[in-house]
């Protein structure tokens, strides 16, 4: 388990690395000069000669790429050129409201899709397994921006019932705001996560060991939560660590409907304003969330299934 553990700490480095060169080119690629979007009025020849050098843009490309790379080895991810405060201190103040996002979302997810998804295996065909075939079809078609504006209008502007806006303060504001959001990124995912376990389970369930398991008496509940169950969760759990894109990517929608402070707003703002070190700081953060997440998936399931880590 260490080797592997090894092997794949290895590949997430030089998955970060490509990806963050990628996205640094893409980033300069952009149309449009970022001091004059910044100075506005004010773009001079001479103020914009003086912010690209404040910004490193008037350097050659490789070396720009070459001094991002060194500032990360001593954890400087540049300056805000609007505040001049650390990058770093702006990202993570903003990343938690992110985190807790994503986490409340797929955390409720999972907790009703692998239910529903063992239950329509073992009730295969029948009236609930359709019902929740369609539910699931329903909400994975429907994306999360229409959902969101959507759940805006009837739980917040309609009934009433939870707040439209912000982050809210202390433990139970921040709960109550959190539901909204949370609802609205993780109810396709309820869908999608109890597809994969129907899937899984009923391809499990028909395996050898299974027959076995029913020949010697055991209790169908038995025999699913403790030998079918820990075997068709693994597609559940490579799908989560690898749908980070998409819960990242759904957490901007989402905290742009909903006025939420969250990485998602930062980077919408840095990108409109072409604010250079806060679009590569938010990049090289969310890039990292992602390997991240996707590393664990893969420990997980070599932790769960001892023949993913003999195929490494």
């Amino acid at each position: 388990m260490w080797l592997y553990l090894a092997k794949r700490t290895a590949l997430a480095a030089a998955i970060i690395v490509v990806a963050v060169t990628l996205l640094f080119l893409m980033i300069q690629a952009v149309p449009g000069d970022p001091a004059a979007v910044l100075l506005g009025p004010r773009a001079t020849p001479e103020l914009k000669a003086q912010l690209h050098e404040q910004m490193g843009l008037d350097k050659p490309l490789p070396v720009q790429i070459v001094s991002f790379f060194g500032g990360l080895l001593h954890g400087n991810l540049g300056t805000d050129v609007f505040t001049q405060r650390p990058v770093s201190a702006i990202v993570f103040e903003q990343l938690p409201y992110t985190i807790e996002l994503i986490l409340v979302s797929i955390a409720w997810a999972v907790f009703i899709g692998v239910p529903l998804g063992c239950y329509s295996a073992m009730h295969r065909n029948s009236v609930i397994d359709k019902l929740v075939g369609v539910f699931a079809v329903g909400t994975i078609a429907i994306p999360s921006f229409v959902m969101a504006i959507y759940a805006l209008l009837i739980f917040s502007v309609g009934l009433r019932w939870l707040p439209a806006i912000g982050a809210g303060s202390g433990f139970r504001g921040g709960l109550v705001h959190l539901i909204l959001p949370a609802f609205v990124i993780g109810i396709g995912w309820v869908g999608y996560i109890s597809r994969i376990v129907r899937a899984s389970m009923l391809e499990i369930l028909g395996e050898n060991h299974i027959r076995m398991a029913r020949s010697f008496g055991l209790s169908e509940r038995r025999i699913v939560a403790r030998y079918a169950l820990p075997l068709a969760i693994l597609p559940t759990v490579t799908i989560i660590g690898v749908g980070m894109a998409h819960l990242l990517s759904a957490a901007v929608f989402v905290e742009v409907v909903f006025a939420r402070p969250g990485i998602g707003a930062l980077i919408v703002k840095a990108v409109d304003s072409r604010n250079y070190p806060i679009v590569m700081g938010t990049v090289l953060v969310t890039t990292v969330l992602f390997v991240i997440s996707t590393t664990l998936a893969d420990l997980v399931n070599a932790a769960l299934d001892p023949r993913i880590r003999e195929n490494l």
